[in-house]
């Protein structure tokens, strides 16, 4: 017999730029593209933008990321709730040493860092804002 539940298969995020926002998702996070979703020039960043309106990453033994290709997006005004985030992804890493390696790693992946909380004794985290605009965090757990 099935489950009695469905089961969360993959999160959807919108964006006004699937191939740019895939790779900064499979670069920070290490996933890999579902067949045919591969980008057609092995360098992805000087690539034109294609035809493709929804990419999906793999992530074994977790979550999928999927992105929808959407004609405007107002960014998430987080922490002011003009815009809600509506929606954000929570990440974890072992200790604070990792959170600082990650932090730079987002950074210059092109993330931008909205409050830092790093020195917080029982959860350390920061939350960034993907090139999107989409809220995510990384805290340690």
């Amino acid at each position: 017999m099935g489950s009695s539940h469905p089961l969360i298969a993959q999160v959807v995020l919108d964006t006004t730029d699937v191939r740019v926002l895939a790779e900064f998702y499979r670069l920070l996070f290490g996933l890999t593209y579902r067949a045919g979703d591969e980008p057609s020039e092995p360098d992805v960043a000087d690539v034109a933008p294609e035809t493709k309106d929804w990419l999906v990453l793999r992530n074994p033994g977790g979550i999928q990321l999927a992105f929808q290709q959407v004609e405007s997006l107002p960014p998430s005004t987080w922490p002011s709730d003009e815009i809600p985030q509506q929606l954000h992804l929570d990440t974890t890493v072992p200790d604070v040493e990792t959170l600082d390696a990650q932090t730079e790693r987002a950074v210059a992946l092109g993330a931008f860092l909205l409050l830092d909380r790093s020195g917080d004794a029982e959860e350390p985290l920061r939350v960034f804002a993907d090139p999107a605009g989409h809220p995510f965090c990384i805290f340690v757990a």
